[in-house]
C-alpha cells in the first residue's frame, strides 16, 4: 500500500483497515449494548458512528479502543486480530470528549506524557512534541499552562497528544461538545485535515448530525445496539432506508399513505392526496394495499400557488438565504424550505406544496 506523507514528513506506513466482527456487548444486568455489529473502515477513511443516547456507539467505540472488552464477537487492526490485546499495543489513540488533560502540566508535557511512558529518548520527544505542536497549529505554546488555554486550544492539545504517538487509528469520542457553535465549526475543519494530511484512520463518535454530515466519508447510524444504516453522507440523506434513519438525520416530514401501485422501484400512492415516490432498498417492493410511510425533506417541497396538496402558512421563520415553513395541510403540519425568497409570506396565506418523484421516499411502515 503507498505510503501516506503530511507536510511535517511524517509517514504513516501500512495504513490498517479496522473491522468490527459480529461485535456483542452486554453489560451486568442484562443490558446488551451492542447486538452483533459487523462493519469495515477502510484505511485512511473519517468514519463516524452516530445514533442517539444509549444507541451503543461509544461503547463500540470502547471495544475498538481496548477500553472495553467484547462479549462475543472479534475486532481486527488489518490482519490482527486485538479482540484481548491491551490499548496501548493496538496503536491507536483516543481523543475523549473532556480531552482529560491534566492541569498541573504545561502543555508540552502534557503532549509528552505518551512519549514518557514509552521511554522514549529526551531529544526525540522535544521533535515529535514541537511537530505535533505545528499540526495542530499551536507552535511555540509548549510552554504554557493548561488553564492558560481556550476551549478550543485545549482540544488541540488533546489532539496533539494523540498525534504524537503517530497512532494508525485515531479515535474521538464526541470530541467538540464542550465547544460552543463557531468553535465546533472551526474544529470540525481542523480535524479532517489533520487526518486526510496525516493519512489517519479516524473513528468519531457524535450524536450531532450536521457535525457528521460536514465531515465523514462514511457513517454508520445506530438504534438499539445495531447498525439501521451504512453508507455515506449523501447516501444517509438523500437515500434513508428505514424512517428511524430518514428521521434522525436532518429533518424530514413523514407521512402516512397507502401503496396503489408499485413498479420497477416507482411506487404510486394514496396519502389522502395521489403521490409518486420511489424506494430506496433493492430487496423491498410495497406491494398494492400495503402501509408505508413517505419521507419528504422540507427543501423538496415545492411552494406555489398550484401543487398537490392545499395548505397555510402557520408559521415562519427568516434565515437569511432561506424561510422555513410550517404549513397545515390536509395529512398534518408539513415543514417546507424556501431557498433565496423574494419575500416571506405572512401567516394564513394559502398555498400548495408539491414533491418530485425523486425526492419522495417511500420506506417500509
Amino acid at each position: 500500500m503507498p505510503h501516506a506523507i503530511d507536510a511535517k514528513g511524517w509517514i504513516r506506513k501500512n495504513m490498517e483497515t479496522i473491522c468490527a466482527e459480529s461485535v456483542g456487548k452486554e453489560f451486568a444486568g442484562g443490558v446488551r449494548a451492542l447486538a452483533g455489529v459487523s462493519l469495515e473502515i477502510q484505511p485512511g477513511e473519517l468514519f463516524f458512528l452516530l445514533g442517539a443516547s444509549g444507541c451503543g456507539k461509544s461503547t463500540l467505540l470502547r471495544c475498538i479502543a481496548g477500553l472495553e472488552s467484547p462479549s462475543e464477537g472479534r475486532i481486527w487492526f488489518g490482519n490482527r486480530d486485538v479482540t484481548t490485546l491491551a490499548p496501548h499495543k493496538r496503536e491507536a489513540a483516543m481523543v475523549f470528549q473532556s480531552y482529560a488533560l491534566w492541569p498541573h502540566l504545561s502543555v508540552g508535557r502534557n503532549i509528552a506524557f505518551g512519549l514518557e511512558e514509552r521511554n522514549v529518548p529526551k531529544d526525540e520527544i522535544r521533535r515529535r512534541v514541537d511537530e505535533a505542536l505545528s499540526m495542530v497549529q499551536l507552535a511555540g505554546f509548549g510552554g504554557r499552562s493548561i488553564d492558560q488555554m481556550s476551549g478550543g486550544q485545549q482540544q488541540r492539545v488533546a489532539l496533539a497528544r494523540a498525534l504524537v504517538v503517530k497512532p494508525k487509528c485515531l479515535l474521538l469520542d464526541e470530541p467538540l461538545s464542550n465547544l460552543d457553535a463557531q468553535l465546533r465549526i472551526e474544529m470540525r475543519r481542523e480535524i479532517r485535515r489533520i487526518v486526510k494530511e496525516n493519512g489517519l484512520t479516524a473513528i468519531y463518535v457524535t450524536h450531532d448530525q450536521e457535525e457528521a454530515l460536514a465531515m465523514a466519508d462514511r457513517m454508520a447510524i445506530l438504534a438499539g445496539g445495531r447498525i439501521e444504516q451504512l453508507g455515506t453522507p449523501e447516501e444517509i440523506y438523500r437515500k434513508p432506508r428505514t424512517a428511524y434513519v430518514a428521521g434522525f438525520i436532518g429533518e424530514t416530514n413523514l407521512i402516512d399513505a397507502t401503496v396503489t401501485l408499485a413498479v420497477g422501484g416507482v411506487v404510486e400512492v394514496d396519502a389522502g392526496v395521489p403521490m409518486r415516490g420511489r424506494t430506496t432498498r433493492n430487496d423491498w417492493t410495497p406491494a398494492p394495499g400495503m402501509r408505508v410511510k413517505l419521507s419528504i425533506r422540507p427543501e423538496s417541497w415545492h411552494i406555489s400557488d398550484r401543487g398537490t396538496l392545499p395548505g397555510t402558512v402557520a408559521e415562519s421563520v427568516y434565515l437569511g438565504q432561506r424561510v422555513l415553513y410550517e404549513i397545515d395541510t390536509p395529512l398534518g403540519r408539513q415543514q417546507a424550505v424556501e431557498m433565496n425568497p423574494k419575500h416571506t409570506l405572512p401567516h394564513g396565506t394559502a398555498v400548495h406544496l408539491a414533491a418530485d418523484e425523486v425526492d419522495v421516499v417511500v420506506l417500509e411502515k
